[in-house]
């Protein structure tokens, strides 16, 4: 499966503002930083006088942001109209733990624009830890395929174990190349707004749970209207 933690999320409020420049439109931003107090008197309240800051998500922000009803349809307009007309996305920044096996990886290295990312290193640091069961993703698995990685499991620790007492390389590789594709690794990914409406348009139904799970994260951060653009 895949582990997602949020980091932070930083720059709608000046995305929201630059996304009115072309039209010299800004009079008629209704969007507003919110100062946490005079919380009565707030006109941006959800149904039920909810506060529409009420997401876990918020407190990623780099300031409590609220766009208005006004800013939510240009947004929503301009991003109907594509990449070019919806630029504005790439200003608003996401910064998340992703927690993934290798398989998955390799498909999200697809998306090599508008993305950074640093990872915990398999090259280097390997042969750290003994290697465990946990260390892969394995829910899919019937009972006589956990018990083969269960082996290579305790093939692994035993080069570990070899490579460690005597530093000979051809232990090392004999870790790297044997590795399944299931182990997970964490990663530090910086990405934007624009970057996740791309992977929402051609990931959704994706076969890979990992991608399903990633496409609802996507469905529950800020606005993200503007990414699927109503198609959840």
């Amino acid at each position: 499966m895949i582990r997602l933690e949020t980091l932070e999320i930083a720059g709608i409020g000046p995305a929201i503002h630059g996304m009115r420049n072309p039209k010299n439109s800004w009079e008629k931003s209704d969007s507003f930083y919110c100062s946490l107090r005079d919380c009565e008197s707030c006109r941006e309240r959800g149904e039920n006088g909810e506060c529409l800051l009420n997401n876990p998500f918020f407190s990623k922000m780099d300031m409590p942001f609220v766009v208005g009803e006004k800013d939510k349809q240009l947004a929503l307009q301009l991003a109907l109209g594509g990449s070019v007309h919806g630029k504005f996305r790439r200003m608003i920044e996401v910064w998340v733990d992703i927690t993934a096996p290798l398989y998955w990886w390799k498909e999200f290295d697809t998306y090599k624009v508008g993305t950074v990312a640093n990872s915990c290193s398999t090259m280097h640091k390997i042969h750290d830890k003994e290697f465990c069961l946990d260390d892969f993703f394995h829910e899919h698995l019937t009972g006589t395929s956990e018990a083969v990685l269960i082996q290579i499991i305790g093939t692994l620790n035993m080069y570990r174990n070899m490579f460690n007492t005597h530093k000979d390389k051809d232990y090392w590789w004999q870790m790297i190349q044997l590795l399944p594709t299931s182990y997970n690794q964490k990663r530090t990914v910086s990405l934007n707004y624009e970057v996740l409406a791309n992977i929402y348009q051609y990931r959704r139904g994706h076969k890979l749970d990992e991608w399903a799970a990633f496409i609802e994260w996507i469905e529950f951060l800020p606005y993200s209207e503007i990414i699927t653009m109503g198609a959840k």
